[in-house]
C-alpha cells in the first residue's frame, strides 16, 4: 500500500513531529550513544544483549540447539509439502521456502549443532576450537544480540531517522561515491542496523529503477556494513571491549577509504549505468526539489514517514519478524559455515597457503605476529566472524585490533551478506565478490594498521 504523501502545512502538526522525534531519539540512545559500562564504554544495546545472556545461562545451548533443528525441520516441510500454512504467509514463505542449496545449509548446520551438543563423533568437530566454539561461544552472544537488536531496529528505520540522514548526506554521496541522494538512506541503515536489511533495500531499488546496475552493485558491496551491535560482538571475541569507541571510529575511516576507492576499480567500474530494463539513467536528477533547501526538504522526508506510521502494533510486529528472520534464517548457516571453516583452519593448511601472499604486506605494516595475522585474513570471506575467532588466541593486542577491524570492514562474506547478494537480482557474480574481498582487503589495511600504530 502507498503512503501518503502530504502538502507542508499538513505534515506540520504535532503527532508526526512526536512520532518522528520520540522513537529516533531512543534509537539513537541504544544504538549510537555510548555509556560507561564495567571496564570500558559500550551500547545500551549490548548491555541489554547481555543481560539476556546471562539470564539464559547454560540453558542458551539447549535453545539454540532446538531452534537451529527447528529451522531445519521446517524448511524441509515447507519445500517438500509446502503447507498453506506457511506458503500463503509471504514471511514465512520468504523465510522457510529456501532453494535446494540452502536447504541443505541449514540442515547442515542442525547435524553439526546436534552432533557438537551431544559430543558425538570425531572431536575434530566438536572440539572448542571448532564446532564448540561456535556453539558455546559466538551462537549465544549472537541470540541476545538479535533479540534486541531485531526488535529495536524499528526505532531506527521506520520514524524518519533514516530520511533525514539520509537527505542531509546527499552532499556527501554524489561528489565522493558518484551515488544519487536516496543511497545514502540504504546506506546509514546498513551502518547503523544491519547489512542485510540495506542489500534487501538495495535490490528493491534496483528492480524498481531507481538504482543503475553499477550503484546497486557499489552500495550493495561497499555499504552493507555490519551494525554497532555485530561490531561490539567481534571486539569483545578479541578481549578489547575498552576500546570499542577507537575501533568503531576504525573502521568507520578505513569503510570511508575503501569506498572512495574500490568503486572506481575493476570490476565495480565495469558495471553500467543502466537501470534493469536497460535504459540508460536519467543525467538530470535533482537532489533537493526546488523551493527546499537541504534540511527542509531532509525534515519533510521524516515527517511523511512518521505520518505513515498508522499503528504501532505493525511496528512491534516488524521487529518481532525481525529476530524471527535472524534466528532462522542466520543461526543455522552460520553453526554450518562457522564450523567448517573452523575446521579447515584448525586442521588443515589452507588458509596459511592462502594468506601467504599477505605476509609481505603486513610486514611492510609492521603488524607483530604477522604469520599469525595472516592466517585469518582470507577466511574472512567464508564467514566475518571467523578471523576474530582465531585472532583471539594472538598475543599482541594491537594485532588482535587490526584484525578484529580488517574483517569488520571486508564486508563480503558467504554466511551472510554473500550469499544474499547472489540470491539477489543485483548483478553481481562470486568471482567478483571475491574480488570485490580481496580489494577491500589491500585498500583497508593499511589504513588500521595506521590508526593502530596511533594507539598501541
Amino acid at each position: 500500500m502507498q503512503e501518503q504523501v502530504l502538502s507542508r502545512n499538513e505534515l506540520f502538526n504535532l503527532r508526526n513531529i512526536l512520532v518522528f522525534v520520540i522513537p529516533s531519539l531512543l534509537g539513537i540512545l541504544l544504538f549510537m550513544t555510548p555509556v560507561a559500562y564495567q571496564d570500558g564504554l559500550t551500547i545500551p544495546v549490548a548491555i541489554l544483549a547481555k543481560s539476556i545472556k546471562a539470564a539464559l545461562g547454560d540453558n542458551a545451548t539447549l535453545l539454540i540447539t532446538c531452534l537451529v533443528a527447528l529451522s531445519a525441520i521446517i524448511s524441509l516441510i515447507t519445500k517438500t509439502l509446502k503447507p498453506a500454512l506457511i506458503t500463503r504467509n509471504p514471511f514465512l514463505n520468504a523465510l522457510f521456502n529456501e532453494s535446494w542449496f540452502w536447504l541443505a545449509m541449514r540442515f547442515l548446520g542442525a547435524v553439526f549443532i546436534i552432533l557438537v551438543f551431544l559430543k558425538t563423533g570425531s572431536d575434530i568437530l566438536y572440539s572448542d576450537a571448532t564446532g564448540g566454539l561456535v556453539l558455546n561461544d559466538l551462537l549465544p552472544t549472537l541470540l541476545s544480540v538479535f533479540i534486541f537488536a531485531g526488535l529495536l531496529l524499528p526505532l531506527l528505520v521506520n520514524f524518519g531517522l533514516l530520511e533525514l540522514l539520509g537527505t542531509l548526506l546527499t552532499v556527501i554521496m554524489k561528489p565522493l561515491f558518484k551515488l544519487p541522494g536516496r543511497s545514502a538512506i540504504d546506506c546509514m541503515t546498513s551502518w547503523l542496523g544491519d547489512g542485510t536489511v540495506g542489500i534487501l533495500l538495495t535490490n528493491q531499488q534496483y528492480e524498481n529503477r531507481h538504482y543503475t546496475q553499477r550503484e546497486a552493485t557499489v552500495i550493495a558491496t561497499t555499504f552493507s556494513a555490519v551494525s554497532i551491535s555485530f561490531s561490539l560482538i567481534v571486539i569483545a571475541q578479541v578481549k578489547l571491549e575498552h576500546l570499542f569507541l577507537h575501533f568503531y571510529l576504525t573502521v568507520c575511516l578505513a569503510g570511508f577509504v575503501a569506498a572512495v576507492i574500490v568503486p572506481r576499480l575493476p570490476p565495480l567500474c565495469w558495471k553500467k549505468d543502466h537501470y534493469i530494463d536497460g535504459s540508460e539513467k536519467d543525467k538530470n536528477e535533482a537532489i533537493v526539489p526546488e523551493g527546499y533547501t537541504l534540511i527542509s526538504w531532509g525534515f519533510e522526508q521524516a515527517l511523511q514517514k512518521a505520518n505513515s506510521i498508522t499503528s504501532f502494533k505493525k511496528v512491534f510486529i516488524d521487529g518481532f519478524n525481525n529476530v524471527i528472520s535472524l534466528v532462522f534464517g542466520l543461526l543455522p548457516v552460520i553453526m554450518a559455515v562457522g564450523t567448517l571453516a573452523l575446521v579447515v583452519a584448525e586442521h588443515t593448511p589452507v588458509f596459511e597457503w592462502l594468506g601467504k601472499p599477505f605476509l609481505p604486506y603486513l610486514e611492510l605494516l609492521q603488524i607483530p605476529e604477522a604469520v599469525a595475522a595472516s592466517k585469518t585474513i582470507v577466511v574472512g570471506f567464508a564467514d566475518m566472524f571467523i578471523p576474530s575467532i582465531l585472532a583471539a588466541s594472538i598475543e599482541s593486542e594491537m594485532t588482535r585490533f587490526v584484525i578484529a577491524a580488517m574483517s569488520v570492514t571486508q564486508l563480503i562474506y558467504l554466511s551472510e551478506v554473500g550469499a544474499l547478494l547472489l540470491a539477489s537480482r543485483i548483478p553481481v557474480s562470486l568471482w567478483e565478490l571475491f574480488i570485490v574481498f580481496l580489494l577491500r582487503t589491500l585498500v583497508t589495511l593499511p589504513v588500521i594498521a595506521g590508526v593502530a600504530h596511533l594507539i598501541f
